[in-house]
């Protein structure tokens, strides 16, 4: 009986890890792949897709998840990608932001399943990701007003990611896996 049970969990643990590795990748190609430069901020304005798989994630696996998702798969990004400076603030804004999200998508055993939490979920979420984003890009240039052009750049590609996520969610849904 003991064995079943440490085989269990043990196929168990495999399989979060592969999951959670699957949601890493789908963000780090989605802000790889399909995104778009932003001529409104000198140094960036990137709109990508990977904050709808972050909200994607989230909402479907929940906040430790899409934590991972988020801060993995977009620093990853950063790093790859010639942001390098930008990973620190990328990993926690977006690490917070799948947090949140997946937090209150999941708040009373909802996982997932109620479309006002998933759209508060990822509308609460928006102010946190600016605001880290804002802090630290007030580091990087030395003052408090140049990261002000980052901002629109920030709220289109999250209003994007909603546009994307919360339908993609409904229909997801509906598969036996997630019910």
């Amino acid at each position: 009986m003991q064995t079943t049970q440490s085989t269990l969990k043990s196929r168990q643990k495999t399989l979060d890890l592969i999951i959670t590795s699957m949601l890493i990748a789908l963000v780090f190609v989605s802000t790889v792949f399909l995104n778009i430069r932003l001529p409104i901020a000198a140094n960036g304005g990137l709109v990508h897709l990977g904050t709808a798989m972050l909200f994607i994630s989230s909402i479907l696996f929940g906040p430790k998840k899409g934590a991972l998702a988020g801060a993995i798969g977009m620093g990853l990004f950063d790093i790859i990608g010639g942001w390098v400076l930008w990973a620190p603030i990328t990993i926690v804004s977006r690490g917070l932001q799948g947090y949140i999200v997946g937090k209150i998508s999941w708040l009373n055993g909802q996982k997932g399943n109620s479309l006002a939490l998933n759209l508060t979920a990822t509308i609460i979420s928006i102010p946190f990701m600016v605001a880290v984003y804002y802090i630290g890009e007030s580091f990087l240039y030395g003052n408090w007003i140049a990261p002000l052009a980052s901002i629109p750049g920030d709220l289109v590609q999250n209003v994007l990611g909603i546009v994307i996520a919360i339908p993609i969610c409904i229909a997801l849904k509906k598969v036996s896996y997630f019910k």
